[in-house]
């Protein structure tokens, strides 16, 4: 064999090898999207590998822009998963992964993903009372969670009803269903005092999509809201008796605390006239006590003593002195009844 056509054979096992060396590093298996209210987890099994260590490159392309190359998602990925929520929610891709060993890679693994039509709609939250025999049910959600940020999934769809199921405990199979466009609704027409099972979820006709049901919550009602007719009877006789009873009641003990609070602090008798007029006048120790008592009027008369001396010098003046006496007594007498009527004034 010539020189050249040694370089020849040579060249060509080099370019055989040169795959076989390439296809060494097996690709990953089973690559599938894992998606739940818009959160999108792009994952694989890892290959059979023993020659070294493993790490992966995940890429995408967009089909709604023609000619649109493949962009790197992710790199050195050491993991077999990718989180790929960052896609816009109403795109359509095809991602793809491959294995990277040192200088050598494995061949790509292609997956389609479209975000709103391959994510799966979760289960809304439930709350049920029970009130008047009817079931008051509220529901919130799904959520998109981006980042910190909640959104609900009904923004990104046009059309977005909740169905609500519910049925008698220990009876599934007498199912009754209601959709609604509103996030609360009132169930009614029920037995009373009768334990209901209720369940929640999403229908979206527009992209013929059903969500998961919520979890399923239990809720006894109560009386059905309708107060019978002798309950009525009864509670307006009861309430026309308590107020029979009460009016009388009420007036007679107004009257009687009227009538004591009047007498004790308002006494009917009537105070004697002098009383009134003795406690109206000011007070005066000479009119309550009278240290002495009130000197009595004596009546005396006059006695002359004459001796036989001046028995003839009183013979002579005799007649003076019974003119003098006279006049004496009648002075006193006067005195006397000057004092005795005032006497009787104040008597």
């Amino acid at each position: 064999m010539t020189e050249k056509s040694l370089e020849k054979h040579t060249l060509k096992c080099l370019v055989l090898i040169a795959p076989t060396v390439s296809a060494t590093v097996p690709k990953p298996q089973n690559a599938r999207i894992t998606s739940v209210n818009l959160h999108s987890i792009f994952q694989w099994d890892a290959p059979r590998f023993h020659k070294g260590n493993i790490s992966y490159t995940v890429q995408s392309k967009s089909i709604n822009l023609p000619g649109n190359a493949y962009k790197n998602v992710s790199t050195n990925l050491t993991l077999t998963e990718c989180d790929v929520s960052s896609l816009s929610a109403y795109g359509d891709y095809i991602l793809r992964v491959r294995a990277d060993s040192e200088n050598n890679h494995s061949d790509w693994v292609t997956v389609r993903f479209k975000p709103m039509d391959d994510t799966v709609i979760g289960p809304p939250d439930l709350e049920v009372k029970s009130e008047s025999g009817f079931l008051h049910v509220d529901f919130r959600g799904p959520f998109a969670e981006h980042e910190h940020d909640k959104w609900s999934l009904k923004q990104y769809y046009g059309s977005w009803n909740y169905r609500i199921l519910y049925w008698k405990k220990r009876s599934n199979t007498d199912v009754t269903h209601i959709d609604t466009k509103h996030n609360s609704e009132i169930l009614s027409q029920l037995e009373p005092w009768t334990v209901y099972c209720i369940q929640v979820q999403a229908v979206i006709p527009e992209w013929n999509k059903t969500g998961k049901l919520s979890k399923e919550l239990c809720e006894q009602t109560t009386h059905n809201g309708i107060t019978p007719t002798w309950v009525i009877v009864a509670v307006l006789i009861g309430s026309m008796l308590v107020v029979i009873i009460a009016v009388p009641v009420c007036f007679f003990s107004f009257l009687y605390l009227y009538r004591l609070t009047k007498h004790v602090f308002c006494p009917s008798y009537i105070f004697p006239q002098h009383l009134k007029e003795f406690l109206s006048k000011p007070p005066s120790g000479s009119q309550f006590f009278s240290p002495f008592p009130q000197e009595e009027h004596l009546f005396c008369d006059k006695v002359t003593v004459i001796s036989e001396e001046s028995k003839n010098h009183s013979d002579e003046t005799g007649d003076e002195a019974s003119k003098r006496t006279e006049h004496l007594q009648d002075s006193e007498q006067e005195d006397s009844d000057s004092r005795i009527v005032p006497a009787l004034e104040k008597a």
